[in-house]
């Protein structure tokens, strides 16, 4: 039996917003059966990715920015997984139980790649395959920002492999982590630390699509086995 394409695109859209489970979709959509399947095809074949693409040029376009970015902000975030099963881990430094969306945006939030690993996966270490999947997307890409987690070796290896310059954005008065200190030179005044939130200059972006991604309930917590699924 045939369903209308828009009705389909409705029904994956209806899960992702008010987080029911696929069984659970109401009458006025197509069987959960042809709604998932047409979705699992779809990620398969990448067209979710391929939307959004198309979508950020032309938002880029109207905002008078070239459509290939030169700079970009990477950034990740560990959300809960549900007890359904599938790839987790814990994430020591956020206790956090579940999986982590690693984030390559543009400057203005905007998702250029994605992938998901489980919590316990080290920022640094999952840094080398979403960065290759934002440099494939925008080869004019020149420059990366980066929190401190990013630092060290792993801004290095980026910047062997892919050739771009990865700047490290850090917190107030955080901006001399290691650095080399000679106790015989007199200290220079230290900047005064915020004790509440700051907005870290470039790197405020990123900060703000993790918030956008939030507000969808499928999204706030991981549902799905695969993380083919939870990425797309």
């Amino acid at each position: 039996m045939h369903y209308s394409r828009r009705d389909l695109v409705n029904a994956c859209s209806y899960v992702l917003r008010t987080g029911c489970a696929w069984r659970l979709l109401p009458e006025t959509f197509p069987p959960w059966q042809a709604v998932y399947k047409a979705f699992s095809r779809w990620v398969a074949a990448g067209i979710f990715e391929q939307m959004h693409d198309r979508l950020r040029e032309q938002w880029r376009a109207r905002m008078g920015r070239a459509s290939m970015l030169t700079a970009a902000v990477i950034d990740a975030q560990s959300t809960r997984a549900s007890p359904q099963g599938g790839e987790s881990g814990f994430d020591a430094g956020k206790k956090v139980k579940g999986r982590k969306r690693n984030l390559v945006v543009d400057t203005m939030g905007l998702l250029i790649a994605v992938t998901v690993t489980a919590a316990s996966v080290q920022d640094r270490e999952a840094a080398a395959a979403v960065v290759a999947q934002a440099c494939a997307k925008s080869p004019r890409l020149e420059k990366l920002y980066t929190d401190g987690a990013y630092g060290g070796k792993c801004a290095h290896d980026i910047e062997e492999s892919h050739h771009i310059r990865v700047e490290v954005v850090r917190r107030p008065g955080n901006s001399r982590i290691g650095t080399l200190h000679d106790p015989k030179m007199a200290p220079e005044p230290t900047a005064v630390i915020n004790s509440g939130f700051t907005i870290l200059p470039e790197r405020w972006g990123v900060e703000r699509t993790h918030a956008w991604t939030e507000r969808w309930r499928r999204t706030v917590m991981h549902h799905d086995r695969k993380l083919a699924v939870s990425a797309a």
